[in-house]
């Protein structure tokens, strides 16, 4: 192991550590407010790989460029997705916080090889059926059932009230879920606590019950398929069996959710409080795509993925990446590298972000069309039905959720005149 000028490390970190004296922690308040900050700097002092220290101090490096994580990400047969390679699983406790991310499942995010392609061909080929003006309407129709439950009251919580609840319901609606039942709604509350726990909550008995309602929806849907993406991946020809199926649904499911309700929120403080957008934001449709395409760019909902794994010892941005080192994909970092912006200036029309990844095992085509449906969706019917919208408190008041992985607000209040209901 070696310190970022090349000279042998010093220090006496665990067995296969590539990180040193100076490796990052990642976490604390730079992260939650500023990590664009965090990324700069990181940049600065050891270029576009950088060594970090997971929770507990456990290393493993974080790829800040734009040409380095799409190198990783288009190179499996050297960066590969099967967490079981990891040369730090002795020094995993068991209850590290970071194990429902990195623990291996039999689910097509840690699949390889021709197995990936099958589990993701399948994803995709049911994707694929789904109608994206229906899906518009269907997500019309929520939003303005969520908006007439707070309409009339003047102000909301826009994060919990929201945000969140729409795309739930409309990837659930998808899957073939029955809207407005009641264990529907709990499922939709269980895929909240699952993916973003408030205190109080129980994540792992939320997980528990998703599981448990989405293999019941399988076997309801083999017995009785329907016009809806768990149908379709049942009647592929690949056939997978009942609990593959339920752990990629699993996995379809949480991507949909969480990213897309960060998407909306983030989108709607942009237009909130940003002046270049303030002046149009009574008109709904005006500046609502490129708010959308510039918050991939500096707000992205994903900020990091944990990740790749190295098949073997290799050199990635001047580091010698030993064989079994975790790597973090760093898409925030990556889409703002000043080798592709060098004027500081983050073209919004531009479509090239990594906030769905790349490669392989990007977010498989037609997600990301599909999620901007229910983003689009959820942004102009909120502001058409709500047009004199405005932040409930000062901006210097809103606060990010601590995390490394995901970027979005805590909470978005907002004010309006009340509507009639």
């Amino acid at each position: 192991m070696s310190d970022s000028t090349g000279s042998p490390s010093t220090g006496t970190p665990p067995p296969g550590c590539p990180a040193h004296a100076s490796a990052v922690p990642l976490g604390g308040l730079e992260y939650q407010q500023t990590p664009s900050q965090l990324y700069r700097t990181m940049r600065r002092e050891h270029g576009a790989v950088a060594p970090v220290l997971l929770d507990g101090d456990i290393p493993a490096w974080l790829v800040l460029g734009y040409p380095e994580v799409s190198f990783v990400t288009s190179h499996d047969e050297l960066f590969a997705r099967d967490s079981r390679r990891w040369n730090q699983w002795p020094n995993i406790p068991e209850d590290w916080p970071l194990l429902p991310f990195v623990g291996y499942q039999p689910s097509v995010l840690f699949t390889e090889g021709q197995e990936h392609q099958r589990r993701a061909g399948v994803i995709t080929q049911a994707l694929e059926g789904v109608d994206q003006f229906e899906l518009a309407r269907e997500c019309q129709s929520i939003a303005e059932q969520l908006i007439t439950s707070f309409a009339g009251s003047g102000q909301a919580e826009l994060m919990s009230a929201y945000a969140h609840a729409l795309p739930a319901r409309a990837v659930l609606w998808m899957c073939g879920m029955p809207q407005g039942s009641a264990d529907t709604e709990q499922l939709v509350d269980d895929l909240r606590i699952s993916l973003d726990a408030g205190e109080g909550d129980d994540p792992v008995a939320a997980y528990m019950r998703v599981g448990e309602r989405i293999m019941q929806l399988v076997k309801e849907k083999r017995e009785r398929p329907g016009p809806d993406v768990t149908s379709r991946m049942l009647l592929d020809p690949a056939g997978l069996s009942d609990e593959e199926i339920v752990q990629d649904l699993i996995s379809v499911i949480a991507a949909a959710q969480q990213p897309t309700a960060n998407w909306i929120c983030n989108t709607l403080r942009l237009l909130l409080t940003d002046e270049r957008f303030a002046i149009n934001v009574s008109g709904g449709r005006v500046s609502v795509g490129d708010a959308l395409n510039e918050v991939l760019w500096l707000d992205t909902p994903t900020q990091n993925f944990i990740g790749r794994w190295a098949a073997r010892d290799t050199q990635l941005g001047g580091r010698l990446i030993r064989e079994g080192d975790c790597l973090v994909l760093g898409l925030a970092a990556a889409n703002t590298d000043p080798q592709i912006w060098p004027d500081a200036h983050v073209g919004a029309e531009n479509s090239a972000h990594l906030s769905f990844s790349n490669g392989e095992h990007r977010c498989p085509y037609p997600a990301p069309l599909l999620a901007d449906v229910m983003a689009r969706t959820a942004v102009e019917t909120l502001l058409e039905r709500l047009p004199d919208l405005v932040l409930g408190i000062e901006m210097a008041e809103l606060t990010w959720r601590p995390s490394i992985w995901m970027r979005g607000l805590t909470s978005l209040p907002v004010q309006f005149t009340p509507a009639s209901r």
